[in-house]
């Protein structure tokens, strides 16, 4: 199996897959490889909190011509996943290879599976309105690989963001910054420029152990090679090991009251309001408050001079007030190179992440 995941959190991403016993588990660049059975598969759907999502491994193999695409697409056991109503449409990418043409790589994945299952179905048409099994190729300098997606939806959307603020940050990166931030059931934790409240809510969900795929389905839910019991044990097994003694507490502020009413409604559906609490203020007003915190925010950049111009002067406000003081720790990110200098003072220890396709640091203060 794979879990395809943003660059920079693979080492995150293996390290929870082998606490969830996983075997066989290797980092590779954007996905981690890993080995197990159905409940297995159940289990990282449930529980990745870094990855995007959970496939079936079918095979790699090279290829450099359309023969050989096809003859290694057909080698593969579709039929071990795909019934005989199964709907199976066909999705990838090609980087650097001579078979750099999308569409006609989908047509020739597309017919080696019909070939496939043709034989061993004994049909010569597939009607696919049953089951989804979205089957997805990356062609990277001529070696193919093929999985089937069994999360549907990206894992990063756990069902209680209905709507995001303006520029919010995605829930794997929120829970990979927490993660990053040593955020733990104990912690205090503060965002001052909270939005949607994504960061505080993932981490709470990380304090609290409660698995980020509670409230939501997976498309592998309707499979018939994956019996319910699975689903119902392994949702039954992630309850069980929710943390409800955790002291984990947070707060959240935002300057604009719509966005905190936002994030307030988040943190419900999430399960998570009796942790956080939001309020209306301005980041000028921000103070340590209390023998220990953990600050960890996503101010607002933009791409427009202006906006860029009222970042920095937010990035200026916040090396004011977040000044050194033994138990607090402070975690910002930022696509922009020049933070440190309009903050004004050199990070600790920095990182580079991804939101989405931009990259950004996440500059950390703890000494």
């Amino acid at each position: 199996m794979a879990a395809p995941c943003q660059f920079g959190v693979e080492g995150l991403a293996a390290g929870e897959l082998r606490r969830m016993e996983a075997e066989n588990v290797a980092a590779e660049n954007g996905r981690v490889l890993f080995e197990g059975d159905e409940a297995m598969l159940v289990r990282a759907n449930l529980n990745c909190r870094y990855s995007e999502r959970v496939c079936v491994v079918m095979g790699r193999f090279d290829a450099m011509t359309f023969d050989e695409l096809f003859e290694g697409t057909k080698a593969m056991p579709w039929e071990r996943w795909i019934g005989k109503s199964d709907a199976f449409p066909i999705k990838g990418s090609s980087l650097g290879s001579k078979l750099h043409s999308v569409p006609d790589c989908q047509k020739i994945i597309k017919k080696a599976i019909v070939d496939r299952l043709s034989q061993k179905y004994g049909l010569s048409w597939f009607e696919e309105t049953g089951a989804v099994h979205r089957v997805q190729f990356l062609i990277m300098k001529n070696n193919v690989l093929l999985m089937i997606d069994t999360s549907g939806a990206s894992l990063h959307k756990r069902g209680y963001r209905r709507n995001g603020a303006i520029a919010p940050i995605r829930e794997t990166l929120a829970a990979a910054m927490a993660d990053i931030a040593f955020v733990r059931s104990y912690s205090h934790v503060i965002d001052p420029c909270c939005g949607s409240g994504t960061i505080l809510i993932e981490s709470a969900m990380k304090a609290l152990n409660v698995a980020p795929g509670l409230r939501r389905a997976f498309v592998a839910e309707g499979w018939r090679t994956i019996p319910s019991a699975v689903w119902q044990e392994e949702r039954a097994r992630a309850k069980d090991l929710i943390n409800r003694d955790a002291e984990f507490t947070a707060c959240g502020y935002d300057i604009d009251p719509s966005v905190i009413e936002l994030a307030r409604e988040n943190a419900y559906k999430a399960g998570m309001s009796k942790r956080i609490t939001f309020a209306q203020r301005d980041i000028a007003d921000f103070a340590p408050d209390g023998e220990k915190g953990v600050v960890v925010c996503n101010p607002p950049y933009g791409e427009r001079l202006l906006d860029v111009e009222s970042a920095r002067k937010i990035y200026a406000a916040m090396g004011e007030k977040f000044e050194r003081r033994g138990g607090w720790s402070y975690a910002v990110i930022t696509p922009d190179e020049q933070f440190e200098q309009f903050f004004g003072r050199k990070c600790d220890k920095q990182r580079k992440l991804y939101n989405g396709m931009l990259q950004c640091r996440l500059y950390m203060y703890f000494k």
